[in-house]
Order: C-alpha cells, then structure tokens, then sequence
C-alpha cells in the first residue's frame, strides 16, 4: 500500500489511520501490521532525506497506544543486521507490552542499487556503524547518526502515539556502539541506555578502524565521538547506563569491554557494565537478557509520571 500527496482515495473508509494520514502529505508504504501482545508491529518504509533514499523500520507499539502517547526504546542492531533481525529473534515485544512502551527496530544503513557498498560485510550496506559519513563515496548516503537522532524520531512523533520527550536507546554489537556514544554525544534526549555485547573502543579495535578511516577519513578526532570509551572518559552519560557482555562472546577482542569498564569506573558513571558466564555473541544471549533491559529502561522512562502521582 503506497500513499503520498495527491493520491487519489476510492475508499477512504476502509483506510486506517495511518494511511489516511500518509495520504494527506507524506511518502511511506506500510509493509506489513500484525497484531502481536495485545498491540501492533509494523514495518514501515518511508522517503528519507537524510540517507538520501528509501528508509525501513519496524515499530512496535502497545495496547496504551491506542489511548495516549507511549514512551520509546530504541534498539540498534548490528552489523549485516535490517530491521528485521531484533523484531523477530530478540524476543522484545512481550517484555515492552508489559511495559507499556514503544519499540523501534531501525535497519542499520541505507540500501539500494545507487548506494555505495563494499564486498566485505563489515563496511556499506548493513555496516553503517551510525556515523555521518563525510567521504566518498559514502558521503552521499550514509548519514545515519543524524537519521537516528533527528530524521526518524520526528517522522514518529508526527505519525504515531509516541512521547518523544521519553525516549531511551539500547542496541546489540555494532548497535550497542550506536546507542551509547547517541546517547553520550546527545545529551538529554534518551533517559536511559543499554547495550548488548557493544563494540566499546572501535578506535582501538578492526571493529573502527577500517570503519571510521572510510567513512570518516584520516583524523582520528573525528573518530573520537563515536567510540564509547572516550566518551565515557570525557563526557559520561546523564543517566544509567546497563552493558551486558558474554564471557564466550567469541569477539571479546575486537569489542574491548574492559576499555568501557575502565572509563565507567574513572567517571563513576551511574551504572552496570555486567559480564554474563557462559553466554556467545548470539540473539540466544540478547533474547535471554532482554527482560533485563526493558525493565531497566521502563523505570528510567516512567520514572517522572510515578514521581508526580506519589
């Protein structure tokens, strides 16, 4: 179902909401709605100005949806990941309609034929590491920080019944990178972050490098807000923060957890950076902790609603 500006309406009333309001102004196709824990998952694409092209998400929203604005957690995912990977593996919706809260599932880099890639899996398509990329070619496209921070969450707010002034981040491997130097280098826009296995020192790890030297060149300040590690030194986070890594994580030394650790414990950041026995890099980990952290991030989220009724 395509609906943008102009298009001609046989049946209005067998529209739903959404694409009645797609009609009225926007660009966005509805890929799929499924009831799912009493609420709706969807997946939608859309016109995106930042990455230069067609965008896809998944969105999750519960049963209060449908009577006021919910609070949002976004969660990143990782390298070679879509939308699609956490929306069906992380075993997130359950634990977030029991919340009560929003879940976004963003892809991790802008896609298509006129979209610059490289054959190794780890840079271009699905390898955005949530950067704006200023180099060739990659400049054109991959501006995923600001489509993160900025592009996504407007296109939200104005479309569906979400609270944009409680918002938290959370993300896995590549995506936990993302969401802790977002919420590090964005102050006061998430309450709360948590991250899944991150690549922590991407300055000092192949898992950066490689990455930051192509999509960001040769200066290494211009790497630096984007590696957790430093940010944690230099600027820390505003609220708390939970990392849970896997003792049999099988990229334990391209992920670095000891540099976060060290940086969390120098600052004496409000926070719990937790190394889980016996678990690997796999979703069968994310989804095993999963409770953890939507619980952790319900209690940052609502926590000023349960203040004002005490």
């Amino acid at each position: 179902m395509l609906r943008s500006e102009g298009f001609a309406l046989a049946n209005w009333n067998e529209l739903s909401f959404h694409q009645v309001t797609f009609a009225k102004g926007f660009f966005m196709e509805i890929k799929s709605e499924n009831a799912c824990f009493g609420g709706t998952q969807g997946v939608y694409a859309h016109a995106s100005d930042a990455c230069g092209g067609e965008m896809t998400f998944g969105l999750f929203l519960p049963e209060e949806a449908k009577l006021c604005p919910v609070p949002v957690l976004w969660y990143l995912s990782g390298l070679t990941c879509t939308h699609e990977n956490a929306m069906t593996k992380a075993g997130a919706q359950a634990w977030a309609a029991q919340e009560g809260i929003a879940l976004v599932f963003p892809d991790t880099s802008p896609r298509g034929a006129d979209v610059a890639d490289d054959a190794a899996y780890d840079l271009g398509q699905g390898a955005g590491f949530y950067v704006n990329a200023t180099q060739q070619p990659w400049g054109a496209h991959f501006r995923m920080w600001d489509y993160i921070a900025e592009e996504l969450p407007a296109l939200l707010g104005r479309e569906f019944a979400v609270d944009l002034e409680r918002q938290s981040i959370t993300g896995h491997s590549m995506g936990g990178h993302g969401a802790l130097t977002l919420a590090m280098g964005r102050l006061g826009q998430y309450r709360s972050v948590s991250a899944f296995s991150p690549i922590c020192n991407p300055m000092g790890s192949d898992w950066g490098q490689k990455q930051f030297t192509s999509y960001l060149g040769d200066d290494r300040r211009l790497w630096q807000p984007h590696d957790a590690s430093h940010q944690m030194q230099d600027v820390g986070f505003d609220g708390p923060v939970l990392i849970d890594t896997g003792t049999q994580d099988q990229f334990l030394d391209l992920l670095k957890p000891e540099t976060l650790s060290f940086a969390m414990a120098k600052r004496r950041q409000d926070g719990h950076l937790r190394m889980q026995k016996g678990y690997d890099h796999s979703y069968f980990f994310v989804s095993s902790f999963m409770e953890d952290h939507v619980t952790f991030h319900s209690e940052a989220l609502y926590s000023v609603a349960k203040g004002q009724t005490s």
